[in-house]
């Protein structure tokens, strides 16, 4: 079903910008998940991650940004974010502004962190949160508790999917949401029907991909 049940959703905002999902019970880090969403095609191509990156930057030309913070391998959207945003433009904010591009190192203990060299990045800096997926808020509220515990000033969150406009009451700008996914789900993993049901996982994912078991 993993290979045969792929379904190609185009973004309601950039009919240009596409991703593959399919249906299933899946397990991430933080919840079971009835649709995988593939978005390397538009994480790794770089048409797509300049279409993407375009889109996104629209809802920052008139907030002042210095560095962008990348999880989910999100590293090729953020740089064409950063160019699209420091264009010469009188009417742009960031205008010749040099942005920095950063990931957030993962230590033994699961934690974010950010190493010397880089914090100077994050310190009183107008940073954006760039992610690929948002489910469940705990991944945005870590990583905003990261930024802000390193000193920096959180500016946006952006994502290339969120199920919802908000999480943990934070504004998310996404290219696709939920309502584009007709029937997306997430539970906890003590919560999930499809477990009560004894329906097998069908893979386990993260942002990386998926790895069927």
């Amino acid at each position: 079903m993993l290979e045969t049940g792929r379904i190609r959703i185009f973004s309601e905002k950039n009919p240009k910008i596409s991703i593959n999902v399919m249906q299933g019970h899946f397990a991430t880090n933080h919840s079971h998940i009835n649709y995988y969403i593939d978005m390397s095609g538009v994480k790794y191509n770089s048409s797509n991650a300049m279409e993407a990156a375009k889109t996104l930057a629209v809802r920052y030309t008139d907030t002042p940004i210095d560095t962008i913070v990348c999880l989910d391998g999100c590293e090729i959207i953020a740089a064409y974010m950063a160019t699209e945003l420091s264009k010469t433009d009188m009417y742009l904010v960031n205008s010749k502004r040099p942005i920095n591009i950063i990931t957030p190192e993962i230590n033994s203990n699961g934690q974010m962190m950010f190493r010397d060299n880089v914090q100077p990045m994050v310190i009183d800096k107008n940073v954006l949160l760039l992610i690929a997926s948002a489910t469940t808020g705990k991944t945005i509220q870590r990583s905003i508790e990261c930024i802000e515990y390193y000193g920096g000033i959180v500016s946006g969150v952006s994502a290339l999917f969120s199920s919802s406009a908000f999480e943990s009451d934070i504004k998310v700008d996404s290219i696709f949401s939920g309502k584009e996914i007709e029937g997306y789900e997430s539970y906890p993993a003590s919560e999930c029907p499809h477990c009560r049901n004894n329906h097998k996982i069908d893979a386990i994912v993260n942002s990386f991909g998926y790895s069927k078991i």
